[in-house]
């Protein structure tokens, strides 16, 4: 089973606030929401932010509780104030040769590489080792964070199961940017993001593929809020849950 969680975060609590500006933070406080522990299921999430309202969208393989969130950093007894959660069994269902929908996701925008031109002590070190490894680089601007995901869903490229139009023509847009630089522990190197918000429309050309993209979410950082993908009928709002 699969399923998709929306859970309202109240911004002017001070347990909402820590949430929506950690999303180490977040990561764990969603993983307490499994009751196999330790969690051993990659989980899918990604932060929905408005002027006056937060949520966040959750994907899960197996059926959680957020009542911790709720109690904690939600509205507790408030009409609309409850967690949402759907069985996506019906939404993967829909997933057929050739239909379209309206989707959205964020997504850490980085390509792997042997060969950087200018790379940092920590990524010399990288290519160094044994057995070499490559790095990360991103992609900062928002003609690259494009180009780089029409090299992936546009023209004759359907790495993930769909396509986006043409290069010349596509059918996606980037909605939001954000460039974000934190560390996990002392003593670690930091984590960069370069995260975009991609929301646009899909055609399905490979149903198996595409669910799997659906199922385990697309790129890096998935623990950081990255690399869910959400649907809905073509020409709709891109949210399956909420």
């Amino acid at each position: 089973m699969t399923y998709l969680s929306s859970i309202p975060i109240n911004p002017l609590r001070r347990a909402g606030q820590r949430l929506v500006s950690n999303r180490q933070r977040m990561h764990a406080a969603l993983l307490g929401g499994l009751a196999v522990q330790p969690v051993e299921e990659t989980i899918l999430w990604r932060l929905e932010q408005a002027d006056h309202s937060s949520r966040v969208l959750v994907l899960t393989q197996s059926r959680p509780n957020w009542d911790h969130i709720l109690e904690q950093a939600g509205w507790p007894g408030a009409d609309g104030g409850d967690p949402k959660v759907a069985d996506y069994a019906p939404a993967l269902a829909m997933v057929i040769q050739g239909r379209r929908f309206s989707f959205r996701t964020t997504l850490n925008t980085v390509t792997s590489s042997h060969s950087p031109v200018a790379p940092t002590p920590t990524q010399q070190a990288q290519l160094s080792s044994s057995p070499r490894r490559a790095v990360h680089l991103g992609e900062r601007s928002a003609p690259q964070q494009l180009t780089w995901f029409l090299k992936r869903a546009a023209d004759d490229h359907d790495q993930w199961g769909f396509t986006v139009g043409s290069s010349e023509f596509p059918t996606v847009g980037i909605v939001e940017r954000s460039h974000e630089r934190f560390t996990r522990r002392r003593g670690e190197p930091p984590v960069t993001l370069d995260l975009a918000t991609f929301e646009g429309e899909l055609e399905v050309t490979d149903p198996e593929l595409m669910i799997r993209t659906l199922t385990a979410g697309i790129g890096k950082a998935k623990a950081y809020g990255c690399g869910l993908v959400t649907l809905a009928p073509a020409g709709g709002r891109s949210v399956v849950a909420g």
